[in-house]
């Protein structure tokens, strides 16, 4: 071939091949870098935990630590979106993924000035760097993520481009997006950003941490400076003119937060999720605490916690775990999860077991006595609050009172702990551990750690009427099914007295905390040394649980729970009733009123001091079918003082008897001891063996059997001399033993199997 002709061809085929490579590089190539899965999938959203109305109360972080609220394009303001552009990549509506311009232009920089002196990536490479896993800035990273960003401009639109971009854009603070770089910075909707706020956002992400207009607002206003110098060729000067002068009106979100024990991350997959927590009234109590606390703080007070339930649904409305999240001693401890000693706030359970099993009422007359308990440690001789003792006293009055010495006499009546710490246990109350015997007697006076949250939710049970169902933060779609552990008289007869002001006033004194201008149960409690202070009870609708204290354990200076969380429960049950007319409890069929005599405990005869006791409001409620024995001449002596038994003689001699003139010692009366059942044990199961010869005859016993008179609606009783004998059959049967010297009656529940 001629030297001429080969020339001629070669200048033929060579622009020819390289055209081919051209197209093959520019059309071809890309496709064979396969997009970042993350491309695929939409970015993920900061789960938002919401109150019961739908209001926030707290945007989560992702696994990344980050915040972010994905928008659609149309969302963007065209501001932002132009100053983006302006600031990343102004020729993203014009190029291919790749801008030859740019990139020639830095190749140009990097050769004269030996480094990297100015970037090239367009907003589609951006894109793709911030959907791939982490990879050194090579010259290889680069070439791939250039030939992926073509392949995306190949198969998406620029709107998508730039809408994936823009919600993916990191802008500082571990925010990712514009929506929630407004929220953060301006607590504004991106509707409302202004020009120069959107020329703000619009710079950070090009160095989030150095721009940090929080940190470093001079960088950040130097920058907004920048993209309004390279918007200003597109945009009216007047309009950029205003953009300048704006100061930089940054109001970033307060580090306080409601109810800062929420969980800070969450499972972004469950999206966003609503609870039973109530904003307003969250943000109330917050500040009741804060308050109270302020004003106690000389008493050596740091710390409180409150709960707040719904009673029918046991949602919890409200809760406060320290009162200051942020301080730094014990501040992010939960108090109402951390076990802590109730004090008298358990005695209402020892009396409500008195009503169901001991056969006593709130008439009943109990002994508030000196009282000597062995122990395994020895003899334990317990003391009142004051440190006196009142002699013979209602139910009513030693509950209202919170009398320590009758309500350990009546847990022993019981015969122990026992009963008392199975209650307790069935009300949710597990702290207190599976063995009652560590406790004795004291654990009616909250000797026993237990959670506020539990020790509220047991309150509002009896609220209730005796219905426990688990309390949580959580709506359930439907009601949680309750289970009984006490009737419904029971619980509202120690509601009724909880809620007497005039029966606590000898010892709280009237118009304090515990007293509201609506019906309301309210019981304290006051650990040893004053470590710690609560305040529980209910209305028909709420209960409100209330601890005070500190977490290292240090005492309060003489704080009593009236003086230390009375006043947070008083303003928050003021707070519950605001907008809510307050109701009190339903009476439940069965309750009678009788007038009593307060000394005695016995129905009133005389029909003129009955009408004066009626106009006096003193009449009693009582179980129809637990009404006293009438009140007798023998009952007094001849002066009418109320005849006392031996087992009176220490106090009746002591300094602390100031009823002289209402109480005579009978010398010669022996003391009267409480009906204890020896058998059967409550709860016990019997299996019935028919080979048995007697046919299953369960032997019925008491200390007293003479006093005794046992009954069953549901077995066959034979009277004894000793011993009573009940006939069994298969089921569950309820014995009763009526004390015939006051008429007061005990029940067991037994369950009979067959074999």
């Amino acid at each position: 071939m001629k030297p001429r002709k080969l020339l001629r061809r070669k200048r033929i085929l060579l622009p020819g091949t390289a055209l081919a490579a051209a197209l093959f590089g520019w059309l071809l190539l890309p496709l064979c870098f396969p997009l970042p899965a993350a491309l695929t999938e939409n970015p993920s959203a900061s789960p938002v935990l919401l109150d019961r109305h739908g209001k926030p109360l707290r945007h989560l972080v992702l696994p990344d630590f980050t915040r972010s609220s994905p928008v659609p394009l149309d969302q963007v303001p065209a501001d932002l979106v132009a100053c983006t552009l302006a600031a990343e990549d102004k020729r993203f509506r014009s190029h291919g993924g790749i801008d030859l311009l740019a990139t020639a232009r830095a190749a140009k920089d990097a050769v004269l000035h030996r480094r990297s002196v100015s970037g090239a990536s367009t907003i589609t490479q951006q894109l793709v760097k911030l959907s791939s896993p982490p990879a050194p800035r090579t010259l290889r990273t680069k070439l791939r993520e250039a030939l992926v960003a073509r392949h995306l401009e190949m198969k998406w639109s620029k709107d998508e481009i730039l809408s994936a971009y823009l919600n993916r854009l990191p802008y500082g603070n571990h925010r990712t997006g514009p929506a929630e770089a407004a929220r953060f910075y301006f607590q504004k909707p991106l509707a409302d950003l202004s020009l120069g706020e959107s020329a703000l956002l619009a710079g950070l992400p090009q160095a989030p941490s150095r721009l940090n207009p929080v940190k470093h607002p001079a960088r950040a206003l130097a920058r907004r400076g920048v993209v309004l110098d390279r918007l200003a060729a597109t945009y009216d000067a007047s309009r950029i003119s205003s953009a300048r002068a704006e100061g930089i009106n940054l109001r970033p979100l307060p580090e306080k937060t409601l109810a800062p024990w929420l969980p800070a991350s969450f499972d972004a997959a469950s999206g966003d999720t609503r609870l039973t927590l109530d904003a307003a009234l969250q943000q109330d109590v917050e500040a009741i605490v804060r308050e109270e606390l302020d004003k106690l703080s000389a008493s050596n007070l740091k710390h409180a916690a409150v709960v707040v339930l719904d009673n029918e649904t046991r949602e919890i409305l409200a809760l406060v775990s320290s009162g200051d999240w942020r301080d730094p001693d014990g501040g992010q401890i939960n108090g109402a999860l951390v076990p802590r000693s109730p004090g008298s706030a358990l005695k209402p359970f020892t009396w409500l077991l008195a009503f169901e099993k001991g056969g006593l009422h709130p008439g009943s007359i109990v002994a508030d006595i000196p009282t000597r308990f062995r122990t395994k440690e020895g003899l334990d001789a317990p003391e009142n609050y004051d440190r006196t003792f009142r002699g013979p006293v209602t139910v009513r009055e030693a509950l209202a009172c919170s009398l320590n010495v009758p309500a350990m006499r009546a847990l022993n009546d019981l015969g122990g702990p026992r009963p008392l710490h199975k209650l307790l246990l069935d009300l949710g109350l597990d702290s207190i551990g599976p063995d009652p015997a560590p406790y004795g007697l004291g654990l009616t006076l909250g000797n026993a750690p237990v959670r506020l949250l539990d020790l509220t939710n047991a309150y509002a049970t009896l609220a209730e009427g005796g219905a426990y169902r688990g309390c949580g933060i959580l709506p359930q779609a439907s009601p949680v099914p309750a289970t009984s552990h006490f009737s419904n008289t029971s619980a509202y007869l120690i509601a009724d007295i909880l809620a007497d002001p005039v029966a606590r006033a000898p010892s709280f004194g009237r118009r304090g905390p515990l007293e509201l201008p609506f019906p309301c149960a309210a019981k304290t409690g006051t650990s040893s040394d004053f470590r710690d202070n609560w305040c529980l009870g209910f209305t028909g609708k709420f209960t409100v649980g209330v601890w005070a204290g500190n977490f290292d354990n240090s005492p309060m200076k003489g704080l009593s729970g009236v003086a230390g969380a009375g006043p947070v429960f008083h303003r928050t049950m003021l707070r519950l009733h605001r907008d809510v007319k307050a109701e009190w409890l339903a009476r439940p069929a069965g309750l009678v009123e009788v007038v009593l005599d307060p000394l005695t405990g016995k129905r009133m005869t005389d029909l003129s001091l009955v009408a004066s006791a009626k106009k006096d409001g003193r009449p009693v409620l009582l179980p129809s079918d637990r009404l006293p024995l009438a009140s007798s001449p023998s009952d007094r002596d001849a002066e009418g003082r109320v005849l006392l038994d031996s087992s009176y003689a220490e106090w009746f001699a002591s300094e602390h008897n100031r009823r002289r003139s209402e109480f005579a010692l009978a010398v010669d009366r022996p003391a009267e001891l409480p009906l204890r059942v020896l058998a059967p044990r409550d709860g016990t199961t019997y299996l019935l063996d028919p080979e048995l010869p007697n046919g299953g005859v369960l032997h019925l016993a008491t200390n007293l059997p003479a006093e005794a008179a046992w009954s069953s609606e549901t077995l066959q009783v034979t009277p004894g001399g000793v011993e009573a004998l009940a006939h069994l059959k298969p089921g569950r049967h309820v014995l009763t033993v009526t004390d015939k010297r006051n008429g007061s009656k005990r029940e067991v529940t037994i369950h009979v199997e067959q074999r």
